[in-house]
């Protein structure tokens, strides 16, 4: 996110416009919490963003605000954009961050152009949302790293990573790592088959195995499945690692900095030239300006040729 914050005030600083910064996402905008200078003035400047592009996280910081939900909480958030002369809105996050701004279109005449930032890779309208490369990056690191462990102690780890609703990112570890499978929240977790392919890869003289969890699987997340393969005769000796809040953080990887930094510059194009109330996304190499409702109507589906792709590395 830094570096789509980065890309904003530079493009639009460049386009001779001034860029003011809310901190803490619409809560910070009900409190008037700005981004200030070295002078205590509320601009960003050229210098305010510099180095922002290598580091995680968001300086703006993020928080989610109860009060921005209700009808009384928008009207405010209205009067405080009016009072710092704001005209354009550019919000960085997932669909919660659009359901929100839909919301304030509802009372505010100002232009809304959003940027998809979020790990679980979940909104359409775009290819890959930012975060999600970086996620997959830390989270192939730490499998690769477990399964020198698995390796010598001969065992099947089951290792969980984000995903309530989508797998995507469970999807694309568990082929960048070489798990021998995979549990999402889009496929049906079939114990029984699931351990066939497990007494198979024993008998082809396997002795350790990597399972990769998405925490929204249907089937439970990655204890309760180990409890269920156990109850179902799992040839092999099973541990558990929860990689949680690992994969949010850390240096963003270059296609994420690259990303974020086309987005940002476009989310700027797209206010210059009279959109509002959409998404800027990359599909392809191209720029693509989706309506908010319709980015988070319907999660992304999971390729069909990545799902077979697991299957058939793991052989």
């Amino acid at each position: 996110m830094n570096a789509c914050a980065r890309a904003v005030v530079r493009a639009a600083l460049a386009a001779g416009h001034q860029v003011i910064g809310i901190r803490r996402g619409y809560q910070g905008l009900l409190e008037q919490d700005l981004f200030v200078d070295r002078e205590r003035q509320p601009l960003m400047t050229l210098r305010s963003v510099s180095d922002w592009g290598r580091h995680g996280g968001t300086f703006l910081r993020s928080s989610r605000s109860e009060e921005f939900r209700t009808e009384a909480g928008q009207q405010r958030a209205v009067q405080n954009l009016a009072h710092h002369g704001i005209d354009a809105l550019i919000p960085i996050g997932g669909d919660g961050t659009f359901h929100g701004a839909v919301a304030l279109a509802r009372h505010w005449d100002g232009q809304i152009v959003g940027c998809p930032g979020t790990i679980d890779n979940d909104l359409v309208g775009t290819d890959f949302t930012i975060g999600f490369s970086t996620a997959v990056q830390t989270a192939v690191e730490a499998v690769d790293k477990i399964r020198d462990t698995a390796e010598s102690h001969q065992r099947m780890f089951l290792v969980e990573v984000m995903g309530r609703h989508n797998g995507h990112i469970a999807l694309y570890t568990a082929i960048a790592a070489g798990a021998e499978t995979v549990c999402i929240p889009e496929t049906t977790t079939d114990i029984g088959a699931i351990i066939a392919d497990l007494q198979a890869l024993r008998e082809r003289g396997k002795t350790s195995v990597m399972m990769l969890v998405a925490e929204g699987d249907e089937g439970g997340g990655a204890e309760v499945l180990q409890q269920r393969l156990q109850a179902a005769g799992c040839p092999f000796s099973m541990r558990v690692v929860v990689l949680g809040h690992l994969q949010r953080g850390g240096s963003p990887t270059p296609e994420d900095r690259l990303l974020a930094s086309q987005l940002g510059t476009w989310a700027v194009e797209a206010v210059l030239a009279g959109e509002t109330g959409v998404m800027v996304g990359r599909v392809g190499q191209r720029q693509v300006l989706t309506p908010f409702e319709e980015t988070y109507r319907a999660h992304r589906p999971i390729p069909a040729e990545l799902l077979a792709l697991v299957a058939s590395l793991a052989h």
